[in-house]
């Protein structure tokens, strides 16, 4: 009877669709060097071992392991399936402690530049203040920053975005700033006038960039090369054919050789943003708002003493 029920066991399982525990079995045996080890690292019976190694085997219709009586050994198909099947654990892994941990750590994406010159502070700021909840920043070039994708709790926004969708704040607003090629005539120049720019090839980030052609008149606007990323952006601008628009952020966080900045004249500011999903938002949303804000106050204060000792 012993025989016969598992004998039904290993049919059912064969029949069943891959599950994580054919996948931990079979790195069990691998790792351990033994079925009997496996056993025990697995917490269970050794025919139930054999039983999930071969209903994997009968559901993937290969061979995985070599046995003999002393020895396991993964065939060239077994290597292959352990390869990835230790990938897919790790992210099962990782899963787990993401959802059941998931408040004690804290994703702000962004599509180029984080907070800009305010970066480095943030981070330093967020350790010393709330150190039980870790901080990571995640570059995702989309227009959500990875917010969309649910790659981050909130994003720093900068490029043109219909924010209904989102939970969002104003944390502040950054100079515009023309990047240029360092031996272009105008990187000798103190600043650059918008309306200059008309006469220039405009490299443009559709996606991600805070530039659009909405700055000048339909009769003024500028030819454009359109660029897919901050790398491919920059790269344009280097070769000397193309000029760029961009935020303040991007000139602090992206010093290149070849590349110069240059501030743009009559020009509005770009308005900076978190967002954030309306629904279930991060614990620790409202209290990183509240320090982006008090750094961009801070650059705000600043001009104003500058400004009122002229």
């Amino acid at each position: 009877m012993d025989a016969e029920r598992e004998n039904a066991q290993a049919k059912r399982e064969s029949a069943a669709t891959l599950e994580l525990k054919h996948l931990r079995c079979l790195v069990a045996i691998i790792d351990t060097g033994s079925f009997t080890d496996a056993a025990l690292q697995l917490g269970i019976s050794q025919a139930a071992v054999s039983r999930t190694l071969a209903a994997l085997e009968q559901l993937l219709g290969v061979r995985l392991l070599h046995r003999t009586s002393r020895s396991v050994a993964p065939t060239t198909a077994g290597v292959q399936v352990l390869a990835r099947a230790r990938i897919l654990l790790t992210g099962a892994d990782e899963l787990v402690r993401e959802a059941t941990t998931g408040h004690n750590r804290l994703h702000i994406g962004h599509a180029w530049s984080a907070f800009g010159h305010h970066t480095t502070e943030f981070q330093r700021r967020w350790h010393d203040q709330h150190p039980e909840t870790e901080l990571r920043l995640i570059r995702h070039n989309t227009p959500t920053g990875g917010l969309a994708e649910g790659l981050c709790d909130l994003a720093v926004v900068r490029a043109p975005l219909d924010l209904r969708p989102w939970s969002h704040a104003l944390i502040g607003h950054e100079a515009r700033y023309v990047a240029l090629a360092s031996d272009d005539p105008w990187a000798r120049r103190r600043h650059i006038r918008l309306n200059e720019v008309s006469s220039r090839t405009l490299a443009i980030d559709r996606r991600t960039g805070t530039t659009t052609l909405d700055l000048w008149p339909a009769h003024e606007q500028p030819a454009v090369e359109y660029t897919q990323d901050i790398d491919d952006w920059l790269a344009a601008i280097a070769t000397g054919r193309c000029v760029g628009l961009t935020a303040q952020a991007t000139a602090a966080q992206y010093r290149r050789d070849g590349i110069t900045y240059r501030p743009l004249r009559d020009a509005q500011p770009v308005p900076v943003h978190l967002i954030w999903r309306t629904h279930d938002p991060h614990p620790a949303t409202h209290t990183a708002i509240a320090l982006a804000n008090a750094l961009y106050r801070e650059d705000r204060s600043a001009s104003g003493s500058v400004n009122s000792r002229r």
